[in-house]
This record gives structure tokens, C-alpha cells and sequence, in this order.
């Protein structure tokens, strides 16, 4: 997949703050609303945890509106924004300070934020190795037979020129099957190299299954990841 497009560079923001925010902003929708929802609270200079808090919810709304949901995520982001500066005076790095199992218990207690927003801001906002899984990494990892969710394997391998549906999302027990396979399998980087690694591996997987492994008529004869497709019997 490197070799393809190389590093990406992986996650888009200018600050740990703005990460963390589109982290939030993200669910269920595509990033390019999510860009639309950044600059306009960069517009009205509120990228900034005390200054973001300090709106009604439903300015905040109105904000993010092109992220969709827009009022559902708003009070999400003020319930991340209420923890943030209320119980760590606004500093993300001291809320993100700790053990990485410990730091993850305490953003999955914040109403509204999930495992996969949690862990991608933990790897991207801050220095943790906490692999994000999604939808893709369950598609694709299903599709090569690296991963089953019990139901077996057999049936998904079977894609090549197939009309498929899109599998169900996550469940709890599948998310944290995933990330322990994937944690598990990816320790072969130095210390140096390690965190940029799992954030680029991460960022890989959402481009090959936006452009490439797709739930229904996969492009896998263009993908990079051809070679590595269980053949058909």
C-alpha cells in the first residue's frame, strides 16, 4: 500500500485540538464535510478548547452543519469540550496524559465518544498506540480471510467481479477482535518508527477501501492489494 501512494501523512490538522475535534466530527460522514465543518469554526476563531466551549450548543451546531448530524455531534463535541476544561483547564495533553488503557477508559466515558473516534485520538492526537479499526479494516481484513468474525470466512473471500452488500459495522467484541489482531501483528517497527507506522498502516487501509475494496463491486484487479486475495476455488 506504501508503495503505491506512500507516506500519507496521516491525520489531517494543524493542531492535537483540531485532530481530536474532527475525530468527533467524522463519524458517519465523509471528510470532505468534515473539512467544511473545520473551516468555518477556524472562521469564527473558536479552534480553541475555552473558546469553542464558550458557544451555545446550537451556535455550535450551525457550525458544523456541513458535517451532518450537526446537532447530535454538537452536543458530542461540548461533552468532550465540558471534560476538557473543566476537569484539565483545557490542556488536551495533560487529558491524554497516562497509561494508554487508562487515557482510553477515560475518553469511552465521555457520552458520544466510541471506540474507533477514542482510539484515533489517542494515535493522532496524541503519542499512543492505540490502533483505530473501522468499517474498512473489517471489510478488507474479511475479504482476505486475515480475520473472521465467527461466521466464517469461506463466504466473504469470494469478491472478485461480485456484487456485494455491506457488511454490518462493529460490533464491540468484532472492534476489539480487530484491534488486538492488528496490535498484535504490527510490532516489527522499531520504538522510532513504531507510531507513525500504525497511524500510516491505519490511514492505508481507509484509501484502499474508499477507492478499491468498496462493499459492493470491489475494484480488486486494480487494487494494490490483488496479490494478497485468497484465490477463487
Amino acid at each position: 500500500m506504501r508503495r503505491h501512494r506512500g507516506n500519507l501523512g496521516w491525520w489531517p490538522g494543524e493542531s492535537p485540538f483540531e485532530i481530536a475535534i474532527g475525530a468527533i466530527l467524522t463519524q458517519n460522514t465523509a471528510w470532505t464535510n468534515v473539512e467544511k465543518a473545520i473551516a468555518n469554526l477556524k472562521c469564527a476563531d473558536v479552534m480553541e478548547a475555552r473558546a469553542m466551549f464558550t458557544l451555545a450548543e446550537s451556535e455550535l451546531a450551525q457550525l458544523i452543519r456541513p458535517a451532518g448530524y450537526f446537532n447530535v455531534k454538537a452536543r458530542r463535541v461540548r461533552n468532550f469540550l465540558r471534560v476538557l476544561v473543566e476537569e484539565y483547564d483545557a490542556r488536551l495533553d495533560q487529558m491524554l496524559a497516562g497509561d494508554t488503557a487508562e487515557v482510553r477508559t477515560r475518553l469511552l466515558a465521555i457520552n458520544g465518544i466510541g471506540r474507533e473516534t477514542a482510539d484515533s485520538i489517542l494515535l493522532y492526537a496524541g503519542t499512543h498506540h492505540s490502533f483505530v479499526i473501522d468499517a474498512y479494516t473489517k471489510r478488507i481484513f474479511e475479504r482476505h480471510q486475515w480475520w473472521s468474525n465467527g461466521l466464517g470466512a469461506s463466504s466473504k473471500s469470494k469478491v472478485q467481479g461480485a456484487k456485494l452488500s455491506p457488511p454490518k459495522g462493529n460490533t464491540v467484541d468484532e472492534y476489539e477482535s480487530l484491534k488486538l489482531l492488528c496490535e498484535s501483528s504490527l510490532n516489527h517497527k522499531s520504538e522510532a518508527e513504531h507510531l507513525d507506522y500504525w497511524r500510516d498502516y491505519h490511514a492505508q487501509l481507509v484509501m484502499i477501501g474508499k477507492d478499491y475494496c468498496r462493499p459492493r463491486e470491489p475494484r480488486c484487479k486494480e487494487c494494490p492489494l490483488l496479490v494478497l486475495l485468497p484465490k477463487l476455488k
